[in-house]
């Protein structure tokens, strides 16, 4: 009796054991499942965006280093910050309307203006004003667009390098080409982007956005077709950087001793 007893909680032990085996072969089997279909839907989203926005030679390149670790920080970064100073003076400050933005921004410590060209931070915080609705949905969308498969493969670090050379060269050259005027907005980076990833800059009027563009032309462009090597060890990325300083010395030069503006 006690023998068909022992025998019996041994085939219940032995149940229980095999229910929690297979139990946790399901939830082994559920979760590769999802890691497999996470990279799937995220490989899916890069395919479609490397064939609308990349010439097939480079397509493959994108597809192999294209990842979101780290995520793209900087570019979303940069746009929540210029979307919450438009919001701020749109909303906290007096406005007539949001179509064009008037007093509120002319006289925020950010805009470049040239009779406070002393203030050297706004050579490049006048990137997070934007004139209106308008002028900020268009950087925006462009920045993304193109910052954010830019960031995935490249990361912050390079993106925003280009970025930020793109706004500098942008207020200095306005600061020669049309030195009494004041200027807003992110351009100047959104155009580094463009001239370094297309290195096909659209013919515009506005000083700013022309010199962005260069700025894309050279260190951009440098910096996003190497794709493997260290910037360091790349002479180009030297050359471009020597010809970049080269232009903002002779600006700064201008700004101090022969400005319209002084």
């Amino acid at each position: 009796m006690a023998a068909a007893h022992n025998l019996e909680m041994e085939e219940d032990v032995n149940l229980n054991r095999d229910r929690e085996m297979k139990e946790m072969l399901q939830e082994e089997k559920l979760r590769a499942d999802r890691a497999g279909k996470d990279p799937f839907r995220l490989k899916k989203v890069h395919r479609i965006v490397s064939k609308w926005m990349l010439p097939e030679p480079v397509r493959r390149t994108y597809l192999e280093r294209a990842n979101c670790l780290p995520p793209p920080v900087f570019i979303i970064s940069i746009s929540i910050a210029e979307l919450a100073v438009f919001i701020y003076y749109a909303v906290w400050k007096p406005q007539k309307q949001w179509i064009t933005l008037d007093s509120g921004i002319l006289e925020s410590p950010f805009i470049y203006s040239p009779e406070k060209r002393e203030e050297a931070w706004r050579f490049i915080s006048y990137m997070l004003v934007h004139a209106g609705v308008q002028h900020i949905l268009g950087n925006l969308v462009m920045q993304l667009v193109l910052g954010i498969p830019l960031e995935m493969v490249h990361k912050g670090l390079r993106v925003g390098l280009v970025y930020l050379a793109g706004v500098i060269a942008g207020s200095l050259a306005s600061s020669i080409f049309d030195p009494l005027k004041s200027l807003v907005g992110a351009s100047g980076g959104v155009y580094a982007l463009m001239g370094g990833y297309f290195m096909n800059v659209l013919v515009v009027s506005f000083a700013a956005h022309i010199a962005g563009g260069f700025a894309g032309m050279s260190i951009g462009y440098t910096v996003f077709s190497c794709f493997d090597k260290a910037l360091l060890k790349d002479p180009r990325f030297w050359i471009a950087i020597a010809a970049y300083l080269a232009c903002v010395l002779f600006a700064v030069f201008f700004n101090i001793f022969l400005s319209p503006a002084n």
